[in-house]
C-alpha cells in the first residue's frame, strides 16, 4: 500500500552513468536535514525556551536525557522497517513525520511536552532518519563501499553543521516557535520529494549493477546467494565483532556528547575564553571531514579491529590531554583529536556492518547500533556534570571513564571475524 503512493523508479536510457554516486547526494542532504534533532542543532533554541517556558537548565537537560532515551528505544524497529519497506518509502515517511514532531515544537508549553517534543525529533532526526540515510549507498557499492559511506557521511555532516548557524540567525529574527515551524517545513520540502523522486533502493531497479559493473546473467542467483550469506539481527548479535564497534560508537557517543556539552565550562578551566572555547569546534568539525572519509576507505582495505582502535586511542588522548590544554595550538590539537575520535568510530559502523554482515538485514542490525548509540549520548553530560560537582574538576572523571575506550579495545583485538557458522553454533567442518 505505502509503495503505491511513490512512483516506481524508471530503468536508465542507455549510456547513463552509474546512479550510485547519485545515491550518494541524495544521502548526503538528507543526513544533512538531520541537523535539527542533533544536540548540535536542538542547543540553539535552549536558552530561548528556556526564557519563555521559565525551566532551569537542570530541568531543559533532564528532559533532553529522557527524550533521547525514549526516542532510542524505538530505532531497532525502525531498522525493520527499512528492510521491509526499502529506503525510499522509509525516508520520506521519516521525513513527513519528522516534520511535524518539529513543527509540534512550536506548541511546547511546559516540561512534559518538551520531553515528549525532545523524544520526536531525537527518534525520528538523528535516530531513524540519520539510519536510513547512512544505510541508502550500500546496496549500491561493493568495492568502493566504505568511500561511498564515508563520502555520505562527511558531506552530511558538513551540511548539518551550518543548522545552528542559520537557527542563531533565524530565532531571533522571527522567535523560536516560528523557527520551529520554519524547520519543519524545510525538511519537509527537502527530504519528502528527494526520497521519492530521486531515491532508489537497489541497483537491480534499473537494471544496473553495484559499482557501476556490466549486468550479469546470473545476476539473481547471485543476490539469493549474498542474502543467503547475509546475518540475521540475532545472528549479528551473537557475534563479539558487533558489541566492540557497538562498544566503540556508544563510548564515542557518550563521552563525545558529554565533552561537546561542557565545553565551554572545560576549556574555560584551562584558560580559554568563552568565544576561543565556542571556536574550538572548528578543527572538531574540520578534523571529523577529514576521518569519515579515511575511514571510509580504511574499512575497504584494513580489518574493522584496526579502525576501532586507532578510534578508541585519539578519544583516549584527547581524554588525558585536555587538562594539559592551553588556548593556542594545544587547544587545536585537541579538538582535531577529539572531531576525528568520534567521526572515526560514527564512519566504522557504517562501512563496516555491510561488509561483516551482508545487506539483506543491515537496516535491522544497524538500528539496533543506532539505539545504543544515540541512548549513550543521554548518560556522557550527567557523568561529567557530577564528576565535577564531587570534585571540583573534570580531570578525574574523565581518567575514570577511560577504562570504555581501553576496554573497547581489548574486546576489539579479540573479536573474531564474524561468522555464520559460529554464530549460529555450528561447529566448522
Amino acid at each position: 500500500m505505502l509503495t503505491s503512493l511513490f512512483p516506481a523508479p524508471r530503468p536508465p536510457r542507455s549510456g547513463t552513468r552509474f546512479s550510485g554516486w547519485r545515491i550518494v547526494a541524495v544521502a548526503a542532504v538528507a543526513l544533512g536535514m538531520t541537523g535539527p534533532g542533533q544536540t548540535v542543532g536542538v542547543s540553539v533554541f535552549i536558552d530561548p525556551m528556556m526564557e519563555t517556558l521559565a525551566l532551569t537548565r537542570s530541568q531543559v537537560s533532564t528532559a533532553y536525557l529522557l527524550g533521547t532515551l525514549t526516542g532510542a528505544f524505538a530505532l531497532p524497529t525502525a531498522g525493520r522497517i527499512l528492510d521491509a519497506r526499502g529506503t525510499r518509502v522509509t525516508m520520506a515517511i521519516i521525513g513527513g513525520v519528522f516534520g511535524v514532531v518539529l513543527m509540534a515544537m512550536a506548541g511546547v508549553v511546559g516540561l512534559i511536552s518538551l520531553t515528549l517534543g525532545f523524544a520526536g525529533i531525537r527518534m525520528f532526526g538523528q535516530g531513524a532518519l540519520g539510519l536510513t540515510a547512512t544505510t541508502a549507498p550500500a546496496p549500491w557499492f561493493d568495492r568502493r563501499r566504505g568511500f561511498a559511506i564515508g563520502v555520505t557521511t562527511a558531506v552530511g555532516s558538513a551540511v548539518l553543521s551550518l543548522f545552528p548557524l542559520v537557527a542563531a540567525a533565524v530565532i531571533p529574527a522571527i522567535g523560536w516557535r516560528a523557527a520551529w515551524v520554519v524547520t519543519g517545513l524545510t525538511v519537509w520540502l527537502v527530504v519528502v520529494p528527494l526520497a521519492a523522486r530521486a531515491m532508489i533502493d537497489h541497483p537491480s531497479d534499473v537494471g544496473q549493477q553495484a559499482d557501476g559493473a556490466e549486468p550479469r546473467a546470473d545476476a539473481e542467483e547471485v543476490a539469493r546467494a549474498a542474502a543467503a550469506a547475509s546475518f540475521t539481527r540475532g545472528e549479528a548479535l551473537r557475534t563479539p565483532m558487533f558489541w566492540a564497534v557497538a562498544g566503540a560508537t556508544a563510548t564515542t557517543g557518550m563521552i563525545g556528547t558529554g565533552l561537546a556539552f561542557h565545553q565551554i565550562d572545560l576549556l574555560g578551566e584551562q584558560g580559554l575564553t568563552p568565544v576561543q572555547a565556542a571556536a574550538n569546534f572548528l578543527p572538531q568539525t574540520a578534523a571529523a571531514l577529514l576521518a569519515t572519509l579515511a575511514v571510509g576507505s580504511m574499512v575497504d582495505r584494513f580489518a574493522a579491529r584496526w579502525v576501532l582502535t586507532t578510534s578508541m586511542l585519539l578519544l583516549m588522548a584527547a581524554m588525558v590531554g585536555v587538562v594539559l590544554v592551553s588556548p593556542g595550538w594545544t587547544a587545536i590539537a585537541y579538538g582535531v583529536t577529539v572531531g576525528a575520535a568520534g567521526a572515526s568510530a560514527r564512519a566504522l559502523e557504517a562501512a563496516s556492518f555491510p561488509k561483516l554482515y551482508g545487506l539483506a538485514h543491515l537496516g535491522s542490525i544497524r538500528g539496533v547500533v543506532t539505539a545504543i548509540s544515540v541512548g549513550s549520548t543521554a548518560f556522557g553530560p550527567l557523568a561529567l556534570a557530577i564528576g565535577r560537582d564531587l570534585t571540583g574538576s573534570y580531570e578525574l572523571v574523565l581518567r575514570l571513564l577511560l577504562v570504555f575506550p581501553a576496554a573497547v579495545i581489548v574486546l576489539g583485538l579479540l573479536a573474531p571475524t564474524p561468522s555464520r557458522q559460529r554464530a549460529l553454533g555450528v561447529p566448522p567442518a
